[in-house]
């Protein structure tokens, strides 16, 4: 990887991390799940990965330090996307098919947390739990399909024309 990839990937971070803090009063209402989608189909799996880990790194230390309690689950949830996306998404560039994966992350992304706060909190009963953080997994999941079926294609048109697929193997075509 050379220098100018990791300038863009240390960007991509900074634009991740600076949108959702602009957003963190409005409760699951993100442009995150969004920006990974963007960014996963723009770099490697590899630099994906490398890029989702840094960023969980400094939320977690923007928020506190590393409590393990959440920052296991969100690496485990936020490597999905890279792994979906170049595995059975097939680099798709389809914002139907994306807008229902990423509906669909909302609640897996909810989900993969019931376990570790259920330790954390020592709450010992599943559906209390699950009842209660329901509406939260439904505003992600709503949000995430209204800004991958809303911004999707356009922000991608925009990184199309940017310098930030020159190092891209991937080939994107749209229709204009």
């Amino acid at each position: 990887m050379n220098v100018k990839r990791i300038i863009q990937i240390a960007l991509s971070v900074a634009i991740i991390f600076t949108l959702e803090q602009a957003l963190v009063f409005l409760p699951n209402v993100q442009l995150t799940t969004l920006l990974i989608l963007i960014f996963v189909s723009v770099y490697t799996f590899k630099e994906s990965v490398i890029m989702i880990t840094i960023y969980i790194i400094l939320d977690t230390l923007f928020f506190g330090g590393f409590n393990l309690f959440y920052m296991v689950p969100m690496l485990i949830a936020w490597n999905l996307i890279p792994i979906a996306y170049h595995t059975f998404l097939q680099n798709t560039n389809n914002e139907i098919t994306l807008g229902i994966f990423v509906f669909v992350f909302g609640f897996v992304y909810g989900w993969i947390f019931i376990p570790f706060n259920m330790i954390y909190t020592g709450i010992e009963e599943f559906w209390p739990y699950l009842t209660s953080d329901i509406l939260f997994e439904v505003i992600m999941a709503v949000t995430n399909l209204l800004t991958v079926l809303w911004l999707y294609k356009p922000m991608m048109r925009i990184i199309k024309h940017t310098s930030l697929l020159e190092d891209t193997k991937t080939e994107l075509s749209y229709n204009k």
